[in-house]
């Protein structure tokens, strides 16, 4: 029998370590640590993101995102405010809905807002004001809202069309990268009260008729026609061609808007944006880059305010 064996009644030797194993006897007795917050597991976004969907379900309700998403150009914009809900639906805007805001304090503009809307069968539904504040995003709306429905522009050969259709000098307002919806509401509310037949605005880089341009508009671009153009500058140059007269609003023009000739044929009036004014390529299709002289002490004028002291101008030169 051999020898350490267990019929020997010897007790049998006892194997050492082997040989690296050390390090791993030490790591064994160590502590894992604090038990990881739950945010910093693995599994806590994709359960925070189940129990979000199983609440906005029960509840109808979505949170909104603190980052504003990209409005799609067929989605439908919203009018806040009394005044201009009320212009809006008495100059006929196309509307879908008409919101109000639960015990909402009424008045003569909301009443009337009210009969208007059910008259032209508008739907009407009554809201939260954080429904109103979501829907106007953020703005003034006064316990009363507008769904209008995207605006459907016109080609910019329209616009020379309905003024040959009322036997009138086309006149028309180009604006040339002017990004505030507001300014481009205020130009239009001044060209329909000189008698332009339309604006025209690029398809990028700049202000569409969302809903602050109809707000600031006071309902006039439902009367107005707008023009989106892909390239401006190939617009102007076939307005020139059609034998349009090319008027650049511009700081630096040599002539004075009131002594611009052929003011009173037909034309079209170019306003730069805002912080830049004319782009390069825009004032070369010019046919003159017109000034309004103001006092030294003020810069510029703002795009909206330019824009109406050249189209008063038109009007006149046309009354002569």
């Amino acid at each position: 029998m051999a020898a350490g064996g267990r019929a020997s009644g010897r007790p049998a030797k006892k194997k050492g370590p082997s040989k690296g194993t050390g390090g791993q006897k030490r790591r064994s007795l160590q502590g894992k640590g604090a038990t990881p917050p739950a945010e910093m597991r693995h599994w806590y976004k994709d359960k925070a993101r189940s129990q979000r969907i199983a609440r906005e379900e029960h509840t109808g309700e979505r949170r909104t995102s603190p980052t504003r998403q990209r409005r799609s150009e067929d989605a439908p914009e919203h009018i806040g405010g009394r005044n201009p809900v009320l212009e809006a639906l008495q100059a006929g805007v196309p509307a879908g809905a008409l919101y109000v805001a639960q015990r909402i304090d009424n008045d003569d503009r909301v009443r009337d807002s009210i009969k208007i809307a059910a008259e032209r069968g508008i739907a009407l539904l009554e809201v939260t004001r954080d429904k109103l504040d979501r829907l106007t995003e953020g703005g003034v709306h006064q316990g009363i809202a507008l769904q209008i429905p995207a605006y459907d522009y016109a080609h910019p050969a329209e616009l020379v069309e309905l003024a040959q259709d009322v036997a009138e000098a086309p006149l028309i307002v180009a604006l040339d990268s002017v990004t505030d919806p507001r300014n481009l509401g205020a130009i239009a509310r001044s060209a329909a009260a000189f008698g332009a037949h339309g604006l025209l605005i690029p398809s990028r880089r700049s202000a569409g008729v969302t809903g602050g341009a109809w707000k600031t508009s006071a309902g006039t671009l439902a009367t107005l026609r707008v023009a989106r153009a892909a390239n401006l500058t190939a617009a102007l140059r076939e307005y020139r061609e059609a034998g349009l007269f090319i008027v650049g609003l511009d700081g630096s023009g040599e002539t004075d808007i009131a002594d611009v000739e052929l003011l009173s044929e037909p034309a079209v009036i170019v306003v730069g944006s805002e912080g830049k004014g004319l782009s390069r390529l825009v004032r070369e299709q010019c046919d003159v880059l017109a000034r309004i002289p103001i006092a030294a002490a003020a810069e510029s004028l703002n795009a909206g305010v330019a824009a109406g002291v050249a189209l008063y101008e038109v009007a006149r030169h046309r009354r002569l």
